[in-house]
């Protein structure tokens, strides 16, 4: 058996406190739906219309696609991709607390699906809308 020194001691508690700052740090980076309404409202100058979202989201765009194609008319439920059928969770935040809270994955899949639905990117005033009206979801 190993008999603990004061230097063993020292760095367990060095190992300790780096463990809890690095913890801490990593959720420092969380976010909440409501943080990225008002960065894309703040973007866009102007408040969001969940009624303009609503439309945006339901309604085809550019092509065959809406955003409603893959995460159904009601973003409360799972979806299916439209090409692949793969499953996706349900988008509203209300039924889902994990969406929205990781700037990386929103900017990806905003950039990705509006993209794939609009052939474009969406304006800041489409995301803060389409946010207004997810957020509105009970």
């Amino acid at each position: 058996m190993m008999r603990s020194t004061p230097f063993m001691e020292t760095d367990m508690r060095h190992i300790s406190i780096l463990a809890a700052l690095l913890i801490a740090a990593g959720g420092a980076h969380a976010e909440s739906p409501r943080d990225f309404l008002t960065r894309f409202e703040k973007e866009a100058g102007a408040a969001a219309s969940p009624e303009r979202g609503a439309r945006f989201f339901t309604t085809k765009q550019s092509g065959e696609w809406s955003c409603a194609s893959c995460h159904t008319d009601k973003p409360t439920q799972v979806g299916r991709h439209a090409k692949t059928d793969k499953a996706i969770t349900a988008l509203a935040p209300v039924a889902n607390a994990e969406r929205f809270t990781d700037a990386a994955k929103v900017d990806k899949w905003f950039r990705r699906n509006c993209n794939d639905t609009l052939s474009r990117l969406c304006t800041a005033q489409e995301k803060a809308d389409v946010m207004g009206w997810l957020l509105s979801l009970k």
